[in-house]
């Protein structure tokens, strides 16, 4: 992130399977590595998935308890007046819910009640620092769902998630027990997992997580801007709820959950906004055309997909936020509203499924 030290809120795949290919690189590196493999066999990525259910989700006011009693944090950013719609914001990999600190607010401007909570294994949600498993990810999002709509019933209820948040939403959309969303807004969303990293990269981190998954990997680069706000980034650096070192394993997890979610693209049928800045340096561009190759609704206009050609990974943070923002209130309002970004082109293969705009009141 910059020059920051802390791990990203975005890919922290990335990061790993570039420092891991220089060090292991040529016969000597693959062969050392392999060797290592073969001492540390007994040794396996950790997961805390969520423990047996003792009732049914519930909103606790400050919290959302899930079926299994884990208590996750939950923020709002409340509109004077009463609420035109409401969006629940997911967000990234290492972050919590206060990576909406800055959009949220101007949501509750102009009308729509904001909500976002930790996700498991993340700020003070239980378990910090151990991966959940992308399934235990997704399933919380459509239990907090069906909570925030039960708080605003017959209105619209829009999914808002950024990067690792948006890789949650492709597979739980994508689901057979999907949210009871109305729309989705998928910032950066992180879809650079296997197919994508390549498959030494990802050799590497397979090996790592296997031989190595307790190991703490610190992130900052010299290299890699997440953000031109260099405010918010300093904030995030001093935060003691973003994390700073990763486990190993939660990086292996991650990009599990990304392979996931570029699978779920093509299943990902409902009204969206794809949010994307040219400026990314942690999910590149490639990644982003296989997603917009997958989705069933580019081409008909039903989802949309925006590239800001200043806009870094955390585009809710960046200084045009505000523009961000707007563009994703105008297409709340009307998905064929004109915007302030550029369109990805849809790609020509993909078949265009029938139209039709955002609706409202969807019950779980």
């Amino acid at each position: 992130m910059g020059r920051s030290s802390h791990f990203l809120s975005g890919i922290g795949g990335r990061m790993i399977a570039a420092g891991m290919r220089g060090a292991t690189d040529g016969r000597i590196g693959r062969r050392a590595a392999l060797a290592g493999l073969g001492a540390l066999a007994a040794c396996a990525p950790r997961i805390a998935p969520p423990g047996p259910p003792d009732g049914p989700p519930r909103d606790a006011g400050s919290a959302l308890v899930m079926a299994d009693g884990a208590r996750l944090p939950l923020e709002a950013w409340l509109p004077a007046g009463p609420p035109r719609g409401a969006i629940l914001g997911l967000h990234g990999f290492n972050d919590y819910r206060r990576a909406f600190a800055l959009a949220a607010p101007l949501c509750a401007e102009a009308g729509w009640a904001f909500y976002a909570y930790d996700q498991r294994g993340f700020g003070a949600a239980p378990h910090p620092g151990s991966w959940p498993g992308h399934d235990a990810l997704a399933a919380d999002a459509t239990a907090a769902a069906r909570l925030i709509r039960a708080r605003h019933p017959g209105l619209t209820l829009a999914m808002l998630g950024e990067s690792m948040g948006a890789a949650v939403l492709l597979v739980a959309a994508a689901s057979a027990d999907p949210p009871p969303a109305d729309a989705y807004v998928l910032s950066a969303p992180a879809v650079w997992g296997g197919e994508t990293m390549g498959r030494f990269g990802r050799w590497l981190l397979d090996l790592a997580a296997h031989t190595v998954p307790a190991l703490g990997i610190v992130g900052g680069s010299p290299f890699i801007r997440a953000s031109d706000n260099a405010a918010a980034l300093s904030a995030m650096a001093r935060d003691p709820l973003v994390r700073k070192s990763t486990r190993v394993d939660a990086v292996y997890g991650l990009v599990a959950l990304m392979d996931a979610a570029l699978a779920a693209a093509a299943r990902f049928a409902a009204p969206a906004l794809i949010l994307y800045g040219a400026r990314d340096d942690l999910v590149p561009e490639r990644a982003i055309a296989a997603l917009a190759a997958r989705l069933p609704g580019l081409a008909s206009g039903r989802q949309r997909a925006l590239v800001y050609p200043d806009g870094y990974h955390l585009l809710l943070r960046d200084t045009i936020r505000a523009r961000v923002v707007g563009d994703v209130l105008a297409w709340l309002a009307d998905p064929a509203a004109p915007l302030s970004a550029g369109s990805l082109e849809a790609p020509a293969r993909l078949p265009p499924p029938a139209a039709s705009a955002i609706g409202a009141g969807t019950d779980p």
